[in-house]
């Protein structure tokens, strides 16, 4: 209960906060919910596309996207290079996109670290809506809180996950790598949209995610 509590008050000062920063915000108990935000938000025959999460997976926002009345460009369905660019163009002119967030601060800010960066870069230009699914797990007190979230309690376990071989997915701890397989090449703060209402985030009382 106690943690039901704080997260219901931390999720008002961020909603706060990301209306100032031009974004909207809604607060849901459970991924359920989330689910069925997400519907509201999304008309039928809409375009929808989405960066890689875990989230947007254990919450069953993927499967009710593929299931549902939408057009889908999964850049997973590509077999071949030429196909997952054009999914990926696609994408970048959709009219829903879905991502996670590594982290987001209580002023409202959007902290993320990607590899090559397709995730970060829908969430700053492109698709005409933004929705952003995140358990309040992964909020912090600020922007450099973000990145150390990131770099050592998030990208380790994705590491593991994809197999790649960085110091981190063996220690634990990020080690400021500069390997081949290195997950931590583009660092994007979104502080504000300046389309206004085009981000939207919708907070989770859950653990969700990395």
């Amino acid at each position: 209960m106690p943690k039901k509590i704080y997260y219901e008050n931390a999720a008002k000062t961020i909603i706060k906060n990301l209306e100032k920063r031009q974004m909207k915000g809604f607060y849901v108990e459970d991924s359920k919910k989330a689910l069925e935000k997400v519907l509201e938000l999304v008309p039928e025959n809409a375009s929808v596309g989405w960066g890689g999460s875990s989230t947007l997976k254990d919450t069953g926002i993927l499967q009710a996207m593929n299931d549902g009345p939408y057009i889908v460009y999964d850049r997973k369905k590509a077999s071949t290079k030429e196909e997952q660019k054009d999914i990926y163009s696609k994408i970048c002119g959709c009219d829903y996109y879905f991502t996670s967030t590594n982290a987001i601060t209580l002023d409202g800010e959007l902290v993320n670290i990607d590899c090559t960066g397709n995730r970060v870069a829908f969430l700053c230009f492109g698709p005409e809506n933004v929705i952003v699914v995140t358990g309040m797990n992964k909020v912090v007190t600020d922007v450099a809180a973000g990145i150390e979230r990131t770099k050592n309690f998030a990208a380790p376990p994705n590491a593991v996950r994809l197999k790649r071989n960085t110091p981190c997915a063996v220690t634990g701890r990020c080690g400021e790598c500069k390997s081949p397989d290195c997950l931590c090449a583009q660092t994007v703060v979104t502080s504000f949209s300046p389309a206004p209402g085009r981000i939207t985030v919708i907070l989770v009382g859950e653990e969700l995610g990395y």
